[in-house]
């Protein structure tokens, strides 16, 4: 598909057709990488990996866990 590159500010910009975006999932806010190779730009959708509270609790051992934090007492109307 041919398209125009437009200025931006003090950059460069070009429209991504809504049907490339459609598939491969970019939107308005996503995040890309951009990679130049051999004289040609690849734009790459960053996808990020959601991440289960039970897959990161899983990870802890009694190796790294925490010691409890003491936060002073309270202030205002916190309660502890």
């Amino acid at each position: 598909m041919k398209s125009t590159v437009q200025k931006w500010g003090n950059s460069l910009a070009i429209r991504i057709p809504k049907s490339f975006a459609t598939q491969i999932d970019l939107s308005q806010g996503s995040e890309i990488d951009l990679v130049l190779f051999e004289n040609k730009i690849q734009i790459k959708p960053i996808k990020n990996k959601k991440i289960a509270l039970d897959d990161l609790l899983s990870q802890v051992t009694k190796e790294n866990i925490h010691k409890e934090i003491d936060a002073g007492t309270p202030v205002g109307k916190e309660i502890w």
